[in-house]
């Protein structure tokens, strides 16, 4: 092994898929990250357009209520249309934004850990990870066209669930995790082994329902954590709006004017959603390490071909 490579196609138990997710993680997260920037450039101004319009409609919105806009628009209604306008536009921009970069960085994180285990090294190319998501593009729009049915029966499934007190929200939440660790691996299947989408989904139903509770519980735990660490990631920015927003309050400064403010609120809520894009690509390479150890377990690939090796040897 080369550049101490960590091997993924593992049949590993519940406490050791962690421990390897964060190996990898701490080994991969430089070379990933430059991965990240590189193909979502464009998707990042969008998403600081958006926070701007987000910001000025909020701010403009909570200045006109009490009364804090001085900017001289006689007709009260038409700023406060204005307002809206920006909020809706903002949100809209962001929408589609999200919803091409979540698809972008779900199929970036699957493709990088694939080369990864292809050349046996953290010294993953950028070039090969995008040739890999463009090669499989037309199954990428496809699978999320697909999915939209089934979340749609998953959330009516959620609310009959909500009806049944306690044990319906335990049941939901275990239906949210399966769901995670269904999707994920199929994905990844599809990736890996260049299949069609039908065939992925198949495949992946097949791997997470035979380790049901080990899937469910890999997504729990790493969705905890990750959580944790996403809002750690969150404390100085937090600390610096949380400060500056105390200032604007005990000055009584007029921040519908203010381009301080403007930029400081922008500026934070696109670092939020910075940092929310980039915890979905840490969560898809759980269910990478999961796909790895349950494909392994159901067909030992690895481990066949590593007897026979041995045995050439001898």
């Amino acid at each position: 092994m080369k550049d101490n490579y960590i091997p993924l196609q593992v049949n590993r138990d519940f406490g050791e898929i962690i421990s390897v997710y964060f190996d990898f993680f701490k080994q991969n997260i430089k070379n990933f990250t430059n991965v990240f920037i590189s193909y979502n450039g464009v998707f990042l101004i969008g998403l600081l357009i958006a926070s701007y319009l987000l910001v000025s409609g909020f701010i403009g919105l909570i200045a006109h209520d009490y009364g804090y806009d001085y900017s001289g628009v006689s007709n009260n209604d038409i700023m406060q249309q204005d307002y809206l306008y920006y909020l809706g536009f903002g949100g809209f921009i962001f929408f589609i934004i999200f919803i091409c970069v979540a698809v972008l960085n779900y199929s970036l994180s699957s493709s990088y850990m694939i080369k990864y285990v292809e050349h046996k090294s953290p010294n993953v190319n950028k070039n090969e990870v995008w040739q890999l998501v463009k090669g499989q593009f037309g199954n990428i729009v496809l699978f999320v066209l697909l999915l939209i049915p089934i979340y749609i029966v998953v959330f009516i499934a959620a609310i009959i669930l909500a009806i049944i007190p306690l044990l319906g929200l335990f049941v939901q939440y275990i239906l949210q995790f399966f769901l995670a660790a269904w999707v994920g691996v199929s994905f990844f299947d599809m990736l890996q082994n260049k299949k069609g989408v039908t065939d992925a989904l198949g495949e992946g139903w097949r791997l997470v329902t035979a380790s049901f509770w080990k899937s469910v519980g890999v997504n729990f735990i790493m969705g905890l954590l990750l959580g944790i660490l996403l809002m750690l990631a969150l404390i100085i920015p937090g600390i610096i709006i949380g400060v500056y927003t105390f200032h604007v309050i005990e000055n009584n400064v007029d921040y519908s004017q203010s381009i301080i403010s403007t930029i400081v609120y922008t500026l934070g809520t696109c670092f939020i959603l910075i940092i929310a894009v980039y915890g979905q690509c840490l969560s898809q390479f759980v269910n990478g390490i999961l796909y790895y150890a349950l494909h392994e377990k159901t067909y030992n690939e690895n481990t066949r071909a590593s007897i026979d090796q041995i045995g050439q040897n001898n």
